[in-house]
C-alpha cells in the first residue's frame, strides 16, 4: 500500500460544478485519481468536460452497480495506490452506499476524509424559512409506488404530524434511467394512499411545501394545500416536498413571505 494511500469524499454541492467549495477544488486538483457518481441526485448544470477542466484532469463516472453490487472495489484499489477523491453530489455521506464505502476503506487501512458541500437538508430549511431543530424523520417517495407497495412515507408523515415535527420528503430519482419523480406525483401518491388508509394524514387540504431545483438561480418555492400544490408548475426537476408540523410564529411569517402561503395559516400559529 502506498503511503499516499487516501481516499477523499467531497461533496459537489447542488445544481452545478460551480458550487463545490474551494477546499473541495484544492484537494480534487491534488488527486491522482478522481471519481465522480451522479446516480443519487440529479444536478442539473452540471456539465463534466468543465468540471474536468476546473480541476485539470479526467474524471471517472461510477454507476450504481459499482458501489452496490462490486462493493466499491474500483475506487478502494485506486486508493490503495494514490490519493484518490470521490466527487458526490451534495454533501458526500448523505447516502448510505457511500457510508459503506468509507467503512470499507478504514477497514482496509486506507485514510480516509471528508469535504463536505451544501446538501438538500439545508437548502430547503434555508429557502422555506422553516427550523431545522423541528424536523422529525425523513422519508423517500419511491417512484412506482403503490398502495400494496409501499405505505412507508404516508406512515413516516403521519407519525412526525403526531408530534408536531415537520416531515422532509426526498423525492425519488433513477438518474441512469433519466426518471425523476415529481411534487405533483408524489402528492398523487400520498393522496392515494390516504383514500386506502383513511388516517386523515394527507388531505386536500394538508398544508405542503414544494420546491425545486435548490441551489440553482431560479429556484421554485411554493407553499399551499396539497390540492392546489398539485396543480402548480414547478417546472424542471430535482424536486423536494416538505409537510410542515406544528408551526412557529416565525416559520408561518416566512412561508407567507418565501413561499407565497395562503395568508390564512397565520392563525394556525395562535
Amino acid at each position: 500500500m502506498s503511503l499516499q494511500s487516501e481516499l477523499t469524499f467531497i461533496g459537489l454541492g447542488l445544481n452545478s460544478e460551480k458550487n463545490m467549495s474551494l477546499l473541495g477544488l484544492v484537494e480534487a486538483k491534488k488527486a491522482d485519481t478522481v471519481y465522480i457518481e451522479l446516480y443519487t441526485s440529479l444536478m442539473p448544470e452540471l456539465d463534466l468536460k468543465r468540471l474536468e477542466k476546473l480541476i485539470g484532469k479526467h474524471v471517472h463516472m461510477i454507476f450504481r452497480r459499482d458501489l452496490e453490487e462490486d462493493s466499491g472495489k474500483r475506487i478502494l484499489e485506486s486508493a490503495s495506490k494514490g490519493k484518490t477523491v470521490f466527487l458526490v453530489p451534495g454533501d458526500p455521506l448523505m447516502a448510505t452506499t457511500h457510508v459503506d464505502l468509507r467503512i470499507r476503506a478504514e477497514k482496509q487501512g486506507l485514510r480516509t476524509r471528508i469535504v463536505h458541500g451544501a446538501s438538500i437538508v439545508s437548502a430547503v430549511i434555508g429557502l422555506s424559512g422553516l427550523q431545522n431543530y423541528k424536523f422529525g424523520r425523513s422519508v423517500t417517495i419511491p417512484l412506482n409506488n403503490t398502495i400494496s407497495l409501499d405505505a412507508t412515507p404516508y406512515n413516516v408523515i403521519g407519525e412526525n404530524l403526531r408530534t408536531g415535527l415537520h416531515t422532509l420528503c426526498f423525492l425519488d430519482i433513477r438518474a441512469e434511467e433519466k426518471r425523476f419523480m415529481t411534487i405533483k406525483n408524489a402528492l398523487d401518491v400520498l393522496l392515494t394512499l390516504e383514500k386506502s388508509k383513511q388516517q386523515r394524514i394527507i388531505r386536500d387540504e394538508t398544508l405542503a411545501v414544494g420546491i425545486a431545483r435548490a441551489g440553482s438561480d431560479n429556484p421554485a418555492v411554493k407553499a399551499d394545500y396539497a390540492k392546489q400544490l398539485q396543480k402548480y408548475d414547478f417546472g424542471k426537476p430535482p424536486h423536494t416536498l416538505v409537510f410542515p408540523g406544528k408551526l412557529h410564529f416565525m416559520e408561518a411569517e416566512a412561508l407567507v413571505g418565501l413561499a407565497k402561503a395562503p395568508r390564512e395559516i397565520l392563525e394556525m400559529t395562535k
